[in-house]
C-alpha cells in the first residue's frame, strides 16, 4: 500500500479506470456473443438485428480507447462476413 499522497491518488485513479475498462470490454464481448449466437443458429434476422446493435458499440469502444481502432474494424469485418455467409430465408 502506497504511503505517498500522489501514489495513493494514482492508485485510486488506476482502479477506477480498470473497473471502467473491464465493464466496457465485458459489455462489448456480450454484444459480439449475441451476434455470433444468431449466426450459429442460422437465424439471419436475429443475427442482423444483433449486428446492427453491435456496430455502434464496437465503434464507441474504439473511440473511447477500450479497443484499438483496427481491432474494431476487424471485429466488424469478420462478423459481417459470417453474417453474409448465412443463406437468405425463403
Amino acid at each position: 500500500m502506497p504511503i505517498i499522497k500522489s501514489a495513493l491518488k494514482a492508485m485510486r485513479q488506476s482502479q477506477k479506470r480498470r473497473l471502467r475498462n473491464r465493464a466496457a470490454k465485458s459489455s462489448l464481448k456480450t454484444v459480439i456473443k449475441k451476434v455470433r449466437a444468431g449466426i450459429e443458429e442460422g437465424d439471419r434476422n436475429a443475427a442482423e438485428k444483433a449486428f446492427a446493435q453491435a456496430v455502434p458499440s464496437i465503434d464507441k469502444a474504439a473511440s473511447k480507447g477500450f479497443i484499438h481502432k483496427n481491432a474494431a474494424a476487424r471485429y466488424k469485418s469478420r462478423l459481417a462476413r459470417q453474417l453474409h455467409a448465412i443463406p437468405q430465408p425463403s
